[in-house]
C-alpha cells in the first residue's frame, strides 16, 4: 500500500503523526506533502519536531495568499506529485485550504481519497473551513470520522454507508502519548506563574478581524487578568489586528507562537481555556479542563454534549462564565473512540475498504 499523507496547516500535523506511525507499523510506504500553508517555522516546523513526524518528502511552499489563490496555487503544485506517484490512497486531513485542493486533484487523477475527520459541521457557510469539509466529504472515496454524530450527519446527506467508517479521534491519540513530554518540558513553570492559568487563541476572522469585536473579547479577558493568570500565545495574524486597532491588552500575558508540547503543558494544568479553535475544544475535552469556545456554533458538538466545552457567542458573557468556575467545574465524558487507537482504525479501515474494491 502506497500513500500520499497531505499537510499544510498546524491542525494537521498532530492528525498526521499517530496516522503515519501506524502505517510505518503496517509496512506501508508513505509520502508526505507538506503545502506549506503555514509557512513560518514557529507555526509548521516546530510541530515536525514536537511529534516526531519525519521531514516531509515534497514541500509545495505555497505560502500566504487568498484562499483562491492559495488554493489553487496547491492546486498547480500538487498535481504532478500525484501524477508521478500515482498512490493508493491520498490521505486528507481536517478541513483547511490543503485538504480541499488535495482532494479536487486526487479526484480529478482518479486517486481514492481518505478524509481524516469527516462529517463534521458547524452549518456556518460564512467558515471558509465548511465549505472545505463540505466539499471534501462529497469527494472522498472513504469518511473517517472522529464521532459517532459525524458519522450520522455524513448518512443524512446521503453517503453511503460502505464509504463511511468510524474510527475515533486521532487527535487525542497524539495528545496521550505527548503528554508525559509535555509534562517534562518544564514550560508552564518557566512562566512562573501565580496560579493555574487562563489559556486564550485566538485566530479565527469572525473574532480577529472586526476591531469592535475583538476589543469587547479583550476587555473580558483584561478583566479576567487581574484576578488569575491569562496566558495568550498569539498567532501572527491576530497580533496584527491587535497591533492595528491600537487595543489594548493590559496585564494579560502574550507569548510568541509556542511549539506543541509548550501548548499542551499550558493546557493540561490550566484553569479554563478560551478559544475559537476546533482542536483545544476536543483536547481539553479529554483532558477534563473547561473550554469556553468564542462563537455561536461548532462543528464539535460532542464536545459541548458530552465534554466540558461551552459555546460563548457573546465574549461579554466571558467573564461570569468562567468566574463561575469558582464554586465547580463542569462535569463531562470522554467520548467513545477518544482512546489513543483510532490511528489503528484508520490502517484497518483502509485495509478494508482496498480489499473490497479490489
Amino acid at each position: 500500500m502506497h500513500v500520499i499523507h497531505i499537510a499544510g496547516a498546524r491542525p494537521n500535523f498532530p492528525k498526521l503523526a499517530p496516522v503515519h506511525r501506524a502505517m510505518c507499523a503496517a509496512s506501508w510506504r508513505q509520502t508526505i506533502v507538506h503545502t506549506g500553508q503555514h509557512y513560518d517555522a514557529a507555526l509548521s516546523d516546530r510541530f515536525f519536531e514536537d511529534l516526531g513526524i519525519p521531514e516531509p518528502d515534497v514541500n509545495l511552499e505555497v505560502g500566504s495568499a487568498s484562499h483562491a489563490a492559495q488554493t489553487a496555487r496547491i492546486m498547480e503544485r500538487l498535481e504532478p506529485v500525484i501524477a508521478e506517484h500515482r498512490p493508493d490512497w491520498v490521505l486528507v486531513y481536517g478541513d483547511v485550504n490543503s485538504t480541499v485542493a488535495a482532494a479536487l486533484v486526487a479526484s480529478k487523477l482518479g486517486v481514492r481519497v481518505a478524509h481524516v475527520e469527516a462529517g463534521l459541521r458547524s452549518y456556518d457557510r460564512t467558515m471558509p473551513e465548511e465549505i472545505n469539509r463540505i466539499v471534501t466529504d462529497r469527494l472522498a472515496d472513504l469518511l473517517l470520522t472522529p464521532s459517532r454524530d459525524a458519522s450520522e450527519t455524513l448518512r443524512r446527506e446521503g453517503e453511503p454507508d460502505d464509504e463511511i467508517a468510524f474510527v475515533g479521534n486521532v487527535m487525542i491519540d497524539t495528545l496521550l502519548r505527548a503528554l508525559p513530554a509535555a509534562r517534562a518540558s518544564g514550560f508552564r513553570a518557566s512562566l512562573e506563574l501565580s496560579g493555574d492559568p487562563i489559556v486564550v487563541t485566538l485566530h479565527r476572522p469572525s473574532n480577529v478581524d472586526a476591531p469592535d469585536r475583538l476589543e469587547r473579547v479583550m476587555s473580558a479577558l483584561r478583566t479576567l487578568a487581574t484576578s488569575r493568570p491569562v496566558v495568550f500565545p498569539v498567532h501572527p495574524r491576530t497580533r496584527q489586528r491587535l497591533d492595528s486597532a491600537g487595543i489594548g491588552v493590559g496585564t494579560v500575558r502574550l507569548l510568541e507562537p509556542i511549539g506543541y508540547l509548550e501548548m499542551l503543558d499550558l493546557v493540561q494544568s490550566a484553569h479554563a481555556v478560551v478559544t475559537d479553535s476546533g482542536g483545544l475544544q476536543e483536547e481539553t475535552t479529554a483532558l477534563g479542563i473547561p473550554c469556553f469556545t468564542v462563537r455561536a456554533n461548532t462543528e464539535r458538538p460532542v464536545t459541548v454534549s458530552e465534554g466540558t466545552n461551552l459555546l460563548v457567542p457573546d465574549p461579554v458573557d466571558l467573564v461570569a462564565h468562567v468566574r463561575a468556575l469558582d464554586g465547580g467545574r463542569p462535569a463531562g465524558r470522554i467520548p467513545e473512540g477518544w482512546d489513543g487507537r483510532a490511528a489503528e482504525r484508520i490502517v484497518e479501515a483502509l485495509t478494508q475498504c482496498s480489499a473490497g474494491r479490489e
